[in-house]
């Protein structure tokens, strides 16, 4: 009896360790791929020199300008988008209780690239520059933020509209972002027919969603707003958990499920829209990397947000690296590959992954 009492405690010890060590193992893995990221590109830069040059004892100039002024802040950037979009996700997927959500496939992302060309045409937010590296500039990130933004929060408060309606399923949700994205999708273009040249070029190059674009001034808003949503998340993982196991069950906990559903829709919404805002749409990032983890890791919140956050970190960094070599010298927006890997697995989840 004894033993079995100090058997089942270190069984589930070894347990937890298992999935610590994946994450850590995601944590290297990040790593690797950031310096990867920056190796990459037009001009192959050597791991050592990009080692080098971060930690401030590169003897080459040339080497450092390309480091620091291209190539870093486009890596942070990947880095920064994909835990916010990660998590933003897994957030949504518990809240709602839908595997089926994320800011892209519930039209969120769709609203805020409205509220982006809203605010890129009636607010010149957005302007066309003779650069190639970076063609569209946003002028004004804050106020492109805040149009984006509350566009996130109309769809957003649609959505938990139909989250209470009894007996809404999945299928109902999915329906649901499909109207949404149509919805806003049709407001660009409309916004595009009556736009000047200028602003056509910057509405349509910004629902190109792309790393590429980010600036040293872009990321101190984005890691701001993602890296307190991510705490947000992290410190409400028990209420999370509650949920899962219905909203019921939640309240019996103690749990106010109308209070954490909403904040954590608003502070996902946010996300959101910071990342559309300021990067454009990137898809399925939010619904591919939860169900990723999942398979590794359960359904433990615990887990499962910093995992998630991890993974979509490793995605985007991937998908970055793989882009600026997959048709070179051209470099793909890194939005295509997202979404050729995302399509197949929400294809995939639409017939068995809402079956739990």
């Amino acid at each position: 009896m004894h033993l079995n009492q100090g058997k089942v405690p270190n069984d589930y010890q070894e347990y937890l360790n298992r999935k610590v060590r994946w994450i850590i193992a995601g944590i290297i893995l990040t790593f690797i791929l950031f310096i990867a990221a920056i190796s990459v590109g037009a001009v192959a830069i050597p791991p050592r020199e990009v080692i080098e040059s971060l930690a401030g004892i590169s003897t080459s100039m040339k080497w450092d300008m390309i480091v620091w002024n291209i190539r870093l802040p486009q890596a942070l950037a990947a880095v920064i988008a994909g835990v916010g979009l990660a998590v933003a996700g897994v957030a949504m997927q518990s809240i709602l209780r839908n595997p089926l959500a994320s800011p892209f496939t519930l039209g969120i992302s769709s609203a805020g690239a409205f509220g982006a060309a809203v605010a890129i045409i009636f607010f010149g937010t957005g302007t066309m520059q003779s650069t190639v590296a970076s063609p569209v500039a946003v002028s004004n990130p804050y106020l492109t933020t805040l149009v984006a933004f509350i566009f996130c929060m109309l769809a957003t408060g649609i959505i938990l509209l139909i989250s209470h309606v009894k007996g809404a399923s999945p299928e109902v949700m999915v329906l649901t972002g499909v109207a949404l994205s149509s919805l806003f999708s049709a407001g660009v273009m409309f916004l595009q027919y009556f736009s000047n040249d200028a602003q056509l070029a910057a509405v349509v190059f910004w629902t190109f969603g792309d790393v590429g674009r980010a600036t040293w001034e872009m990321l101190p808003l984005m890691a701001l707003v993602v890296g307190a949503g991510t705490l947000y998340f992290v410190a409400n993982r028990w209420n999370y958990n509650a949920i899962d196991a219905g909203d019921e069950t939640a309240q019996g906990l103690g749990v106010n499920v109308m209070r954490v559903r909403l904040i954590g829709m608003t502070v996902a919404a946010c996300i959101s829209a910071v990342v559309v805002a300021l990067l454009g749409v990137i898809g399925f990032v939010g619904l591919v990397c939860p169900h990723m983890v999942r398979r590794i890791v359960g359904d433990d919140q615990r887990f499962l947000i910093p995992g998630s956050a991890i993974a979509g970190a490793v995605l985007l960094l991937a998908s970055d690296t793989v882009a600026r070599v997959i048709v070179a010298p051209y470099v793909l927006p890194v939005s295509v590959l997202t979404a050729f890997m995302g399509a197949p697995v929400f294809i995939y989840l639409l017939f068995r992954g809402y079956k739990r």
